[in-house]
């Protein structure tokens, strides 16, 4: 399961993400991201509650950060172990601006 709180305030928008993103939950991402993304400058997803990310929430950070390069930026915020260390594996903390 996955829950996902969206605020967007003038050209930001940020997601509050908790629980887990899988192939079953990936595509409720997907659409709230993607959705939002054409009329903001900078993005942040706020990790601290997620338990789990699989390669399918991978390809929709990434499709994300591709499209934010062009526009803005894109901000990875408060990722625990777990999923610190998936994105280490995959190498997406070299792509992603994790603070």
């Amino acid at each position: 399961m996955l829950e996902i709180k969206k605020t967007i305030e003038g050209e930001k928008a940020s997601f509050a993400l908790s629980g887990r993103v899988d192939s079953v939950t990936a595509p409720q991402l997907e659409q709230a991201v993607m959705s939002s993304i054409n009329d903001v400058t900078e993005i942040t997803l706020d990790m601290k509650d997620l338990d789990y990310i699989s390669s399918a929430g991978l390809r929709v950070l990434l499709a994300a950060q591709k499209q934010m390069n062009n526009q803005g930026k894109m901000t990875i915020l408060n990722v625990n172990e777990t999923v610190m260390e998936i994105f280490d594996v995959t190498g997406f903390s070299d792509i992603l601006t994790i603070e």
